[in-house]
């Protein structure tokens, strides 16, 4: 059985919800302001040659060339498949940002 999700949903989900909200408050990935992006130590590399665009909402690790929107980092963080990270980012949408941290800690209970 395939799942489907909307483009709509889809887009949104890489779009609106704040990379450096997710990485910083959800996904609890050490991360630092520097230089005016915020480092972030690399899922896949566990490198801290990275930076956050919040202009294009991507993350990227300049070791291993990899671009993470918010489905994929949250696809590396928690070895999650394309569907399980949809599901998870699903509630954080037409939330505000302050909330999304207490919603992620009754999501991952």
């Amino acid at each position: 059985m395939k799942r489907r999700f909307s483009p709509v949903l889809l887009k949104r989900l890489r779009n609106d919800i704040p990379i450096d909200t997710l990485i910083e408050n959800v996904l609890k990935i050490p991360a630092k302001h520097s230089e005016g992006y915020l480092r972030f130590v690399c899922p896949l590399c566990s490198d801290s040659h990275t930076a956050t665009n919040p202009r294009t909402n991507l993350a990227r690790c300049f070791r291993c060339e990899k671009n993470f929107n918010p489905i994929d980092m949250v696809m590396a963080v928690n070895k999650y498949g394309f569907i399980d990270a949809v599901q998870f980012l699903k509630p954080m949408l037409n939330v505000s940002l302050k909330d999304i941290e207490q919603l992620a800690k009754t999501i991952l209970r």
